[in-house]
């Protein structure tokens, strides 16, 4: 396999194996790899925290009585531009 690095990051990982954390390139590349899925599960982890409390967020409001009955379709179409800001003809 071969990547092209821009010069500023070719640096950074020199920096790197010169800071003698890592004895090569490669085990820098290797290190940011699992790091960067470390972030994508964190960031995984937080929207599904976030839509766990939106859900329990709507499920208090339909126990207050603050929900709103959608009937038809055409309800439930007007709901949906409404929230995205289109306006309905």
């Amino acid at each position: 396999m071969h990547i092209s690095l821009t010069p500023e990051l070719v640096a950074r990982v020199k920096a790197k194996v010169e800071s003698g954390l890592y004895s090569n390139a490669s085990e820098v590349i290797r290190e940011a790899l699992r790091f960067m899925d470390a972030h994508e599960e964190w960031i995984y982890e937080i929207k599904l925290a976030r839509l766990r409390e939106q859900i329990q967020m709507g499920v208090d409001q339909l126990k207050q009585g603050q929900g709103i009955r959608i009937e038809s379709r055409k309800e439930l179409d007007k709901l949906f531009d409404d929230l995205r800001g289109e306006p309905r003809s």
